[in-house]
């Protein structure tokens, strides 16, 4: 969902279909040129001169909801541009949708805005994977906070993406990418960062020209799409079989933050290689669960392990992704729906802190420490491997209303993804062990084609 396209472009074949969302209004100025960049870096990621453009993962449905009457338009509402994405999202025909453009607002602590709630509200299903790009105003006073993300990064459903300087390993956040802190609940923004330029490395997108140039451009708007085409080359190369919670869980979970401030690069930098985030190499094994969460109940999430244990140390990345109903009216309670999730490293044996900073904490302390409410957990903790017996976490999942606790009955079910990548260097065959020992029950998700395919997608 962009600012539209031009009337002829190089990027034709790849478009599904071009929808207006007002007919009676032409095109903004600049609208279509950015639509055109945004839809680039959709299909192709960063574009190269001399070098042959990687293939796209799916076809794509361009909407332009931004036009010309933008201009009679509050900059800080954008109501009419908001009803276009309502429509669109209200219509439930798509799985995969970035929003490369907002209100020109950092967000507030204090206030949820319109974009932000209805947006919010439309993905508490959790069946769409939706990208927003955090903002260009990294460079604004950080003292009065105008340098925060904008709205609607906020939102606790969508994945809001900032910028990575390069796609280097010497990678940094983008000077001019917004940065975090969130509102509690949804503390960690941006969500995650991926290539979007710089003065240094622009990222390249194709223009209208015929034949077609590349030119150079840098934002957020480009890190959003490029980090969405991500997730749609996981859909494509590993299928329905795996949900879109299950795939912001893998991105998450292998995101490298390289020891930067979380408020600079959230979860961290995806990684550049597709590959990475769907692969156990030597050493290392990723474990997925999905599936629903009954309220008041809990859920044992085992930890696997080989028959004969592991050797030497073990490094234990976990991801808790969950979708989440939303109270606007609260912004302290924003989220209904919240998880405790107990670590027991022997089955029978005491609980140990994980996801939560402290070791015991009262009610403030934890909804300080942004631990039960918030829609996304993510941490790791390294552990001896002849110290580990029979392993698990077990999610317990809150619901919550008007600020009070509210009964499993009139609570509704929801959705989740959990990821465990086991990390030991010393057991190289950590991967074919596991699923050895639990071939019974462990089924091994392998990349069902390995060239592209179609999938249906707007941005």
């Amino acid at each position: 969902m962009d600012g539209g396209l031009p009337k002829s472009h190089a990027l034709m074949p790849w478009v599904n279909d071009y929808k207006i969302s007002d007919l009676a209004a032409s095109d903004h100025l600049g609208g279509a040129e950015h639509g055109l960049g945004v839809t680039s870096a959709f299909l192709f990621g960063p574009l190269y001169q001399g070098q042959a453009a990687s293939r796209p993962y799916s076809y794509v449905d361009h909407h332009r909801i931004l036009d010309c009457l933008i201009s009679t338009e509050d900059p800080l509402e954008l109501y009419r541009t908001l009803a276009h994405i309502e429509e669109i999202l209200l219509s439930r025909q798509y799985e995969f949708i970035n929003i490369s453009l907002g209100p020109d607002l950092p967000i507030d602590d204090d206030e949820i805005h319109p974009w932000t709630s209805l947006i919010d509200t439309y993905l508490a299903d959790g069946d769409t994977f939706l990208t927003i790009a955090a903002g260009n105003n990294g460079e604004n006073d950080s003292i009065t906070m105008l340098n925060r993300v904008q709205v609607p990064s906020d939102c606790v459903n969508a994945i809001a993406v900032g910028s990575a300087t390069t796609t280097n390993a010497n990678w940094n956040r983008a000077s001019y990418s917004a940065v975090g802190p969130g509102r509690s609940p949804g503390r960690v923004k941006p969500d995650l960062l991926a290539f979007g330029g710089s003065p240094t490395d622009y990222f390249h997108v194709v223009n209208d020209s015929n034949p077609p140039k590349l030119i150079p451009q840098c934002g957020t708007s480009f890190s959003a799409p490029y980090l969405l085409r991500k997730a749609v080359g996981i859909r494509a190369m590993l299928g329905y079989s795996i949900s879109s919670l299950a795939i912001k869980a893998l991105l998450i979970n292998n995101a490298q933050t390289d020891k930067y401030a979380q408020c600079d690069v959230g979860w961290g930098k995806v990684p550049e290689d597709i590959n990475q985030l769907i692969e156990s190499p030597d050493g290392v094994a990723k474990i997925l669960y999905q599936g629903e969460l009954s309220p008041g109940k809990y859920l044992r999430v085992p930890l696997p392990l080989p028959s004969s244990g592991i050797q030497g140390k073990v490094n234990i990345k976990a991801t808790c992704c969950f979708s989440t109903s939303v109270d606007p009216q609260d912004t302290s309670m924003y989220t209904k729906a919240g998880v405790e999730i107990i670590w027991k490293p022997k089955f029978g044996g005491k609980a140990e802190a994980f996801f939560q900073q402290v070791k015991t904490a009262n009610e403030s302390e934890l909804r300080r420490d942004a631990a039960k409410w918030e829609s996304t957990l993510h941490k790791s903790k390294v552990k001896f491997g002849n110290k580990l017996e029979s392993p698990a976490f077990e999610i317990h999942y809150m619901a919550r209303d008007g600020g009070g606790n509210i009964s499993g009955s009139k609570a509704p079910i929801i959705k989740y993804a959990f990821v465990v990548t086991l990390e030991a260097p010393k057991h190289k065959e950590i991967f074919t062990d596991i699923l050895e020992a639990y071939s019974e029950i462990l089924t091994e998700i392998e990349p069902r084609i390995i060239i592209p395919v179609p999938v249906p997608v707007t941005v």
